[in-house]
């Protein structure tokens, strides 16, 4: 016998994973520390080392809840509409924070962290609003530009050129400020690159966009 349509359903709702889960918490806890995180990071316009100390923990944090939160909402099976939604945002709000941040203190110029802005937010909102009509997923250069950024923007963050630094981590706090700065500009690369590669997917997948013909 054929199983009725609203019992098929109300089958599938029932299955549906609650938006009130593990993944989804760590994804808004995530967004909240958005504001301390920039916050800490401009106290006394960027020269306390103690408060960029507690913006880097911060910072730290949030990446590391960004990749746990996606491992466990995929063991799991709690992958939802609202995960989907918050968790690319989250993302491009912390590192969004961080750029505008660090250019605001003289760490990163205003032009990397206008042109990545731009690339992320565009690729984020465009994803977003033809999620439920074509699927571009992501790749590995998209995984790699997400590694070096959160290197760089997380190195930047520490005080490594604060004058009141002992002499011993005069030397290695200038070697890994440059350092992160070579990563930056390795990540702006990438960024640039997978940019290109999302909206040239997108392009190749146009018909499927326009839906079918009358």
């Amino acid at each position: 016998m054929t199983e009725p349509t609203s019992e098929r359903s109300g089958a599938a709702q029932s299955t549906r994973p609650s938006n009130w889960n593990l993944p989804n918490a760590l994804t808004t806890l995530r967004i909240v520390m958005v504001p301390f995180f920039g916050a800490a990071l401009l106290v006394d316009g960027g020269d306390s080392a103690t408060w960029r100390t507690v913006a880097y923990v911060i910072f730290a944090l949030a990446m590391i809840t960004d990749k746990i939160d996606g491992d466990i909402a995929r063991a799991r099976n709690l992958v939802t509409d609202f995960g989907k939604i918050a968790d690319p945002i989250a993302d491009k709000a912390i590192t969004g924070m961080a750029l505008i941040a660090l250019a605001i203190v003289g760490d990163v110029w205003w032009w990397v962290t206008i042109v990545v802005l731009l690339r992320e937010w565009s690729v984020t909102l465009m994803r977003l609003s033809v999620a439920k009509r074509v699927v571009i997923a992501a790749k590995d250069l998209g995984k790699w530009k997400t590694t070096a950024q959160a290197l760089a923007l997380g190195g930047l963050t520490l005080p490594l050129r604060d004058p009141d630094l002992p002499d011993v981590l005069e030397v290695p706090g200038e070697v890994l400020f440059y350092l992160a700065q070579v990563l930056l500009a390795v990540a702006v690369a990438l960024t640039l690159w997978s940019g290109w590669e999302f909206f040239r997917d997108l392009w190749r997948q146009r018909h499927t966009l326009r839906g079918p013909r009358g």
